[in-house]
């Protein structure tokens, strides 16, 4: 039906898609049918709404109908169910012709049965005639409506609906510098259809953000539809950002053809030269204070952490929630894996911290020394911890402690800083190929 003239996509994180699907039709003065076919085969009828584009142009929709029972030979069967066909015969030896006979289709459900004049039989030895196409079928998925028009003519009609079908998520990709202090990042957007459609130069809309899909009418989802005006534009090489009510709308730079059962990638954004902080992280456990325990562990990995601020430069633009994966160029030249972490939604101004693994040189042995009860849930408890580095230059290692309750640093051997109310954090410097150490005594009480 018509000319499509554009398609909008706006797809949102829980797999809802708003569509805005834009044609010409020649329309008659009064009642018009019309046949709008190739809509999603996930469409939600409820949600349709047809516009003009021309604010001198009227119409109403008097009714519609959603044929989502795509021609097929399943759904032709079904259809003729209790209704007269041709069975073709096949000839069975040279010199025999094939013969050709009336059966009516009696039942399609594990397996065919067919009603001859003289009999029934529950196979199919040939083929099938039909003699039409049952209107209810449609070779793809249609919505057909009746509209009312004050006048005849051309018009430009405006059909949105919600949809599902649609999903995506985005990839990170980024590459540390050589010398570990910048990033170079990259976002994908992956993108599937599964709706039953395609949509030939779509522009292509992303919604981020809990989006709350309220049941409403039944099955009918209730989604904010999107406006172009919205603020806070900001602007990348390859799409725009806008905030959008407590959302944020991202809007590709360029049309995009997507096909029925496509999976596809499209560039959301690059940034380059994002200044880094790479940190080396020793957590402990709170129920080291809690008992008695002696060895703590002989090989405690030391974890390894990127963070960087979501600001300024190429960056500084919300980013979807999505999966990072880090790289960096050996001596060759030769892009290698790092590590890889899931970030949430990030705010512009906030900062993303992966944690990609653990050190190979750094490791760490920790032991309870001294343990005793003050009192009933209050007790005195010791420890030494060694942190070994196998690196030819000197590294900072982190030591974070949670210790639960009232608590307080007793003795230590390194100045401890109170991080939050439940956390002891000490910085260590440990020197190339040697050894730090670091010994405290925690007064703790745990209940009342």
């Amino acid at each position: 039906m018509g000319d499509r003239l554009s398609v909008n996509l706006t797809v949102y994180s829980d797999g809802t898609t708003l569509i805005h699907d834009r044609r010409r039709v020649n329309l008659g003065e009064g009642l018009n049918r019309i046949a709008w076919r190739d809509v999603s085969a996930s469409m939600e009828p409820a949600s349709a709404i047809v516009d003009p584009l021309e604010s001198s142009t009227r119409i109403s929709v008097v009714e519609q109908n959603f044929n989502y029972d795509v021609l097929d030979q399943d759904s032709l069967l079904r259809n003729y169910v209790g209704r007269q066909v041709i069975i073709v015969h096949p000839a069975r030896f040279a010199g025999e012709r094939e013969r050709r006979e009336s059966a009516r289709i009696l039942s399609v459900d594990n397996g065919i049965v067919l009603q001859y004049r003289d009999r029934i039989e529950t196979a199919l030895d040939g083929y099938i005639e039909y003699p039409s196409i049952p209107g209810t079928l449609r070779d793809r998925p249609t919505l057909t409506l009746d509209v009312e028009s004050d006048r005849s003519g051309p018009r430009v009609l405006d059909l949105q609906y919600l949809s599902g079908g649609l999903t995506w998520h985005v990839d990170y990709v980024g590459t540390l510098s050589r010398d570990e202090s910048q990033l170079t990042l990259a976002g994908l957007v992956t993108l599937a259809n599964t709706s039953g459609a395609s949509y030939q130069n779509a522009r292509l809309q992303l919604v981020a953000g809990n989006v709350r899909s309220a049941p409403a009418g039944g099955a009918l989802k209730t989604i904010a539809m999107v406006h172009s005006s919205a603020a806070g534009d900001i602007y990348n090489a390859n799409a725009t950002q806008q905030n959008y009510f407590e959302y944020h709308l991202y809007t590709l730079g360029r049309t995009t053809t997507i096909l029925d059962k496509q999976t596809k990638q499209l560039l959301l954004l690059t940034a380059h030269d994002i200044p880094v902080t790479k940190t080396l992280e020793l957590r402990g456990q709170p129920y080291y204070y809690q008992r008695q325990s002696g060895d703590l562990g002989e090989r405690l990995p030391v974890r390894t952490y990127l963070s960087f601020l979501n600001d300024g430069g190429e960056l500084g633009i919300p980013l979807p929630a999505g999966a990072m994966r880090i790289y960096e160029d050996d001596s060759q030249g030769l892009a290698q894996f790092l590590g890889s972490d899931n970030i949430g939604h990030t705010p512009k101004n906030d900062t993303v911290r992966l944690y990609l693994g653990d050190s190979f040189d750094l490791v760490a042995r920790k032991r309870q020394t001294d343990f005793r009860f003050i009192k009933y849930c209050q007790t005195e408890s010791s420890y030494e911890l060694d942190v070994t580095n196998g690196k030819d230059e000197p590294q900072d290692v982190t030591v974070i402690e949670p210790i639960p309750g009232d608590w307080k640093i007793a003795r230590e051997s390194e100045a401890s800083t109170k991080s939050s109310a439940t956390t002891a954090t000490w910085l260590l410097h440990v020197p190339a190929d040697g050894k730090a150490s670091l010994t405290y005594t925690a007064d703790v009480t745990w209940c009342t």
